[in-house]
Parts: structure tokens; sequence; C-alpha cells
């Protein structure tokens, strides 16, 4: 069902009522080429860790990516996480087997793929690309930041659920005036010392929003999150390295903006680069 209220953002593809309809349309072929004749060419892992300059604490990621065509998608998992055959599961596999795969990462990325292969982040399709000036990995992270947060329609004062905590989107919160909770599953503190939350049910009823990575969707709590946007009315804003090419497929069903960063990613590389927004207030620098 193609949503048509609730965004500035008009689409130029169809959307979603839940993550289980948009897999089995899919599946069914409904979005493009039958996935059972879609194989994957490469499937990779990019392992990271970072402690930027001049802060206390630095983080690891582990990146899942199949490479179907000119596209990549990718799931982020905890680091350690995915079997080592999970690679040699995807290669040369087709998208409807990996669609079924025991694993969530491989069926997320597989997933990915296939919509990145059908429908690009382009401005045809609706996406407003924002450039992310070359820098340090900081001067980066921080780009994205301001990008992502300016995706939030929000006054000062107000108070954001972050589920998945990255310390820039923390400071470009603060610099707004925004009040945030962090939330993460691994727990720990912020770069603050605030203590993270490790529930995100738990915290969402007394935020005003919602900023999400789309990590969520590797470790199944993305529904929840968007089910309780939609049923309270508040904003949900996903940053999305995960289902970059997913998550603008629920927009107007729970999601109200998306920035999607498919790979390679901002971290990778010290050039130049674009970040996608989908729907919300047009971030400053858009195109």
């Amino acid at each position: 069902m193609t949503a048509t209220t609730g965004m500035s953002w008009t689409p130029t593809f169809e959307t979603f009522e839940s993550y289980g309809e948009l897999v089995a349309r899919v599946r069914a072929g409904e979005l493009g080429p039958d996935p059972a004749t879609q194989r994957i060419a490469v499937a990779f892992t990019t392992r990271q860790a970072v402690r930027h300059d001049g802060r206390g604490s630095g983080y690891r990621n582990e990146v899942l990516s199949l490479r179907l065509g000119g596209a990549v998608g990718s799931c982020a998992v905890e680091p350690g996480a995915l079997p080592d055959g999970a690679i040699d599961d995807c290669v040369g596999a087709d998208v409807a087997q990996l669609l079924e795969h025991p694993l969530l990462p491989v069926r997320v990325a597989a997933l990915d793929a296939y919509l990145m292969h059908v429908t690009a982040h382009t401005p045809r399709n609706g996406a407003r690309p924002v450039p992310l000036p070359a820098g340090t990995s900081l001067e980066k992270s921080r780009a994205r930041a301001k990008a992502v947060v300016e995706l939030l329609d929000l006054p000062a004062g107000a108070t954001v659920l972050v589920v998945g905590v990255v310390n820039s989107l923390l400071e470009a919160l603060r610099s707004r005036g925004l009040s945030y909770v962090p939330c993460d599953l691994k727990g720990g503190l912020t770069e603050w010392g605030e203590t993270v939350a490790t529930d995100a049910a738990a915290e969402a009823g007394r935020c005003d929003a919602l900023l999400v990575s789309g990590m969520t969707l590797g470790n199944g709590t993305f529904e929840p999150l968007r089910q309780h946007a939609l049923t309270h009315g508040r904003q949900l804003v996903m940053f999305a390295q995960t289902g970059s090419a997913v998550l603008p497929r629920f927009l107007g069903h729970g999601v109200s903006a998306v920035c999607a960063e498919p790979y390679p990613f901002f971290w990778l590389d010290g050039g130049a680069g674009d970040v996608h927004c989908y729907g919300g207030p047009c971030p400053e620098g858009g195109r």
C-alpha cells in the first residue's frame, strides 16, 4: 500500500505497512525481477575499530555486505556474532534462497541488496542527496550526524529516544537544544557519562520522537519501534547503513524520515561523499 499522508516527501515507489508484507511481495517477484533469478556475486564483511581524536572511548563495527549487480546491500552485526560460514552460504546463492536463510542478518542484507538493485538512491526515486565533505573520520561523523538530526521536526526542549548510540548524534542533538534518552543493547555510558538504557520499548513512552539505527532490522527490534511510532503518532527517523534501501519502504507507515547511507560508509573513506535523505525537513546543504 502506498502512503500518501503525513509526509512532505512524495513516494515514487510502493511503501508497506509491515516488514513481513514487504518481504512477501519481494519473494513473489512483485517489486522487480524474480528473486530466484538474482544471484549474489560477492559477499564480504567489513570490520572496523575506531577511537576518534578527543573522544574518551571507542567502538567496533562489523557489517555483512552482499553484491547484486551494481548494488550492495548491508546489515550490521555484533562484532564476532556472524558465523564464518555465513559468507560461503551467500556467494552464488540467489536472493530467494537467502530470504529464507536461518540468520536474520543474511536475510536483511539480501533484501537490502535486492531493493537497492531495483530502486537505487537517486533523485528520480525521491532521494535528496546531502553531501558529506572530505575530512577525518570525526569530521565526517559529525557531518552525517547533522544531516540525520535535521530530519527531526522538533522544538528545543523535546526529548528524543536514540536507539543505537552514536556520540556524534548525541552531540548534534545537544547543539539543537534537544534532550535525549540513549539506548543500546550493549548498555554502558555515553561520552558524557550518561547511562545507556538497554530496553527501548520501556523508554519510548516518555520521548517525543525516536531516532533509530537501521541495525534494529538485523536484531529484530525494528518492528516494535515502528509500531510504537505509528500508534502514538511519534516521529521515527532512521539512520541507515543497515537496510538503507529497505527502510524508505516504510515511510508513512510509522517511519517519518530516513537518512540512507549505502556501502561504502563514511568511516571507510576520507573523501567526499553523500548520504540520501527521504521524508522530513530538507537538511541544510541538501540538493
